[in-house]
């Protein structure tokens, strides 16, 4: 969790734009390389087609740390669905486009000092990001190029393999408890899927970061290569998803992910319910607050 800059801009706004253009394309930002075909996105989302390979990639850009804002949440939504929309593209690649952090998590801005409404849309948004991802039908591969603490480590957790940066400041995982914060039953799920009950009982319950050698060690990323390695490796280990035929390894990964997305379906109103109550508590803000202001410190 951390802080994110620039303007904002009403999330349902963003949404709105876009839905009487359900054949667009999302605004060009310029070609891309390989002759004609052009990257497109948004404001804080960055996508690279190949659609020769079938492949995009696609870059957080909400600097300073790629905090997961209300409009990033919704841009990367939108990013997605454009491109399961396109049967052109098997598989994505989700990256930073800032070296030295993937994700810094849930923007804490959207959960201090607002009023019950807004957590109830931030919360749906972030719950509607983790369904989008988790059960994709396209292959994911996080390419971490950064520390991806918190809600960036849920992010990478959708994904169908993990490559991590080999840098010692390039940690990972679900650390909210560090905050005062209880990871929600879902993202406990998706930690259990990933590395075991027991390993992730201990990592949720002492808020753990690991460093990519023990990130590798207890199976929250596949892979650690050099730093300069992260891109290339994500592509190759694409291509072995992607030899796969797309209906035996689509049903097959729903098979592994539905009971636990539909824990959260079943109850995604009461979810809502309990994060607007737990966050909404004095004791819950005022730690949010006091967080905040030693970041705004440290920054200054």
């Amino acid at each position: 969790m951390a802080l994110a800059t620039g303007m904002r801009v009403p999330a349902r706004a963003l949404l709105r734009a876009w839905a009487w253009l359900p054949g667009a394309a999302l605004g060009r930002t310029g070609p891309a390389a390989g002759g004609g075909v052009r990257r497109f996105g948004n404001q804080r989302v960055l996508v690279e087609p190949d659609p020769a390979a079938g492949i995009a990639v696609m870059k957080f850009k909400n600097p300073p740390v790629n905090s997961l804002s209300l409009e990033l949440l919704t841009e990367l939504v939108i990013s997605l669905e454009k491109l399961e929309n396109d049967k052109t593209f098997r598989g994505v690649i989700l990256t930073s486009d800032s070296p030295g952090v993937f994700s810094a998590g849930l923007d804490l801005r959207e959960m201090c000092g607002r009023n019950p409404a807004h957590y109830a849309e931030y919360w749906k948004a972030v719950q509607e990001l983790w369904l989008r991802l988790y059960l994709s039908n396209m292959v994911l591969i996080a390419a971490i190029n950064g520390a991806c603490p918190a809600g960036g480590c849920l992010i990478s957790l959708t994904c169908d393999y993990r490559v991590l940066a080999d840098n010692p400041r390039y940690a990972i995982g679900l650390n909210e408890t560090l905050l005062g914060i209880v990871a929600p039953f879902w993202f406990k799920d998706t930690l259990v899927n990933t590395i075991g009950h027991r390993a992730a009982e201990r990592a949720l319950q002492l808020g753990l970061l690991f460093p990519p050698a023990e990130a590798l060690q207890v199976g929250i990323v596949d892979k650690v290569v050099p730093e300069d390695q992260v891109q290339s490796t994500a592509l190759s280990v694409m291509g072995k998803w992607l030899a796969i035929p797309d209906h035996a390894r689509q049903l097959t990964k729903n098979m592994m992910r539905k009971p636990t997305v539909d824990r959260l379906v079943k109850q995604r109103d009461a979810d809502i319910k309990n994060f607007v109550s737990f966050v909404s508590r004095d004791a819950i803000q005022k730690s949010l607050q006091i967080y905040l202001e030693k970041l705004k410190q440290r920054k200054g």
